[in-house]
C-alpha cells in the first residue's frame, strides 16, 4: 500500500486510489494477523508508515517490508531519516523503491545507477544494514530491468502482477490494496481468488511451492 489516513502532502494524480483509511488498514491487519502465507509491503515511504502503520503492526506482532523513495526522505509527508531508522529498529525490513518514481524500463545507464545502486546504498547506510530488496515503481519491468537488478545484487524483487507467489521466488508478485477495498474483496484475495483490475501490490499471498 502507499499511504494510510489523511495525506500530509498533496498527492500525485491517481495516487489517492492507493490510499486507504485507518479503519480499512486495521481491518486488513486483523484479517492477516494469523496468516503465515500473507505478507505486507509499503511503497514510497510516506510518513503514515511510522505514524499509523508501525504501532499497529507492532501491537499485533506483525512484521512488514517498507520500500521508501530515497530521494524523497525528509520531504513534506514522507519519512525522514530518523523515521527510517525507527522502522529498522522495530524489526521491519527495509528495501528500495528507487530514488524518484521513475519507470525503470526507460532509464539510461546514469539514471539506472542512481535508482538501482545509489538509492539502496543510501537507505542501507541510514538503517545500518545492506538493502538488497527492491519494489518496482509502477510494477513495471522487462528483461533489461531484471538483468540490471541482478547485476545490482538484488536478492528479491517485488512486482505488481497479483496472485499467489512462490515463497522462495526471486521475483515476487503482489496484489494492490486500493481505496475502495471491502470485506468481500479481501476475503477473495485471502482465499486465493483475484478480481480483475486489482494490481500493483502491497500485499502478497504465498503458495506452498
Amino acid at each position: 500500500m502507499h499511504g494510510i489516513g489523511r495525506p500530509a502532502r498533496q498527492l500525485e494524480p491517481g495516487e489517492n486510489e492507493r490510499w486507504v483509511t485507518v479503519e480499512q488498514f486495521e481491518r486488513i491487519l486483523d484479517a492477516v494477523q494469523d496468516r503465515v502465507d500473507v505478507h505486507l509491503t509499503f511503497d514510497d515511504g510516506n510518513e503514515s508508515d511510522v505514524e499509523i502503520a508501525l504501532p499497529r503492526l507492532v501491537e499485533r506482532g506483525l512484521a512488514a517490508e517498507f520500500f521508501p523513495l530515497a530521494g524523497r526522505l525528509g520531504q513534506r509527508g514522507y519519512l525522514d531519516r530518523e523515521a527510517l531508522r525507527e522502522l529498522a529498529r522495530a524489526g521491519m525490513e527495509i528495501g528500495s523503491h528507487g530514488w524518484e518514481p521513475r519507470d525503470w524500463r526507460r532509464l539510461d545507464d546514469r539514471h539506472a545507477r542512481r535508482e538501482l545502486t545509489e538509492a539502496p546504498k543510501l537507505l542501507g547506510d541510514l538503517c545500518g544494514k545492506p538493502v538488497q530488496r527492491y519494489s518496482l515503481p509502477f510494477g513495471a519491468y522487462d528483461r533489461r530491468v531484471l538483468t540490471r537488478l541482478k547485476q545490482a545484487g538484488a536478492t528479491r524483487v517485488y512486482s505488481s502482477d497479483g496472485g499467489e507467489t512462490s515463497r522462495d521466488g526471486w521475483l515476487q508478485a503482489r496484489t494492490e490494496l486500493r481505496h475502495d477495498l471491502d470485506d468481500a474483496w479481501l476475503d477473495g484475495v485471502l482465499s486465493g481468488g483475484r478480481r480483475k483490475g486489482w494490481w500493483g501490490g502491497r500485499l502478497f499471498r504465498r503458495s506452498d511451492g
